[in-house]
């Protein structure tokens, strides 16, 4: 009150007076408040980096699946050439003898054109193979994230269950799940 006047307060001042004065001494909600926002920035970040992940793994296994068509494109040219020298050796057994030279000449020149494709191909397909490999690993670095976002996400829920039933124990498991959350990010970080 001021000077000669009346002064009324309503209910609502009243509580927001009292929550005022008592939550100063609180501590168990402002520690609830503090890790609930560490445990949402670094979930945030853990579901940024497992978002990249998976972006990762799904370019390596599109430039797998690249790589194992241009090796299947240099295996059907490669049938093309056998086929092709199937029939300049039939043809040098059927042809008369001033024509033989000329289908073995063939026949050779398709045998070394198809072991420059052979090797192309045997590359093209090894290259496939580590595009795939890549993926694998991105993938299962992308499992890791997401299991880690997914801990501290039950984390942060937990820590809403103890703030609204203020127990001291269900405090004690948002930190081992915050800490478990975070030994997964540490392991996706890693490449485990």
């Amino acid at each position: 009150m001021s000077g000669d006047q009346f002064h009324v307060h309503g209910p609502h001042d009243h509580e927001l007076e009292h929550a005022a004065q008592h939550g100063a001494n609180d501590r168990l909600s402002g520690r609830i408040a503090v890790i609930t926002a560490l445990l949402a920035t670094v979930g945030a970040l853990f579901s940024y980096q497992g978002g990249a992940t998976q972006v990762d793994a799904m370019l390596a296994k599109n430039d797998a699946q690249i790589k194992k068509t241009e090796a299947s494109n240099q295996w059907n040219y490669y049938q093309a050439k056998s086929n092709k020298q199937n029939l300049a050796e039939l043809s040098a057994q059927i042809v008369t003898e001033d024509l033989r030279e000329k289908y073995r000449g063939e026949v050779k020149r398709y045998e070394t054109e198809k072991s420059k494709i052979k090797e192309d191909a045997e590359a093209l397909e090894k290259e496939s193979k580590q595009w795939d490999e890549r993926s694998e690993s991105a993938m299962h670095q992308h499992h890791r994230w997401a299991q880690a976002t997914t801990v501290l996400q039950i984390a942060i829920g937990l820590s809403a269950i103890a703030l609204l039933t203020r127990r001291n124990w269900l405090m004690r498991g948002v930190y081992a799940l915050g800490t478990v959350g975070l030994l997964l990010g540490a392991l996706a970080a890693a490449h485990i």
